[in-house]
């Protein structure tokens, strides 16, 4: 699986994912943050500290993270018609 080597936080809640396979693009996550884990994410500034962790997931201080397989698949998917 490739790992995330670089995430950075843009406005309105998308993130920019660079994996070492070359896979690169950007992600809306407004969708995404629901549950109490991703609630300090609503604060644009918490939301902006979003960090590669050791494990290559995305992550934040508060302690939310998302798998970075679920994350390429999103960048790599086909969209349907």
């Amino acid at each position: 699986m490739p790992r995330i080597i670089r995430v950075a936080a843009l406005g309105g809640y998308r993130l920019h994912v660079e994996f070492d396979d070359g896979t690169a693009g950007e992600i809306e996550m407004a969708d995404r943050l629901f549950g109490p884990v991703f609630e300090p994410l609503h604060d644009p500034n918490e939301f902006a500290k979003v960090f590669v962790d050791e494990y290559g997931a995305i992550a934040w201080p508060s302690g939310a993270d998302l798998a970075p397989d679920a994350i390429h698949r999103r960048l790599t998917a086909t969209p349907t018609s």
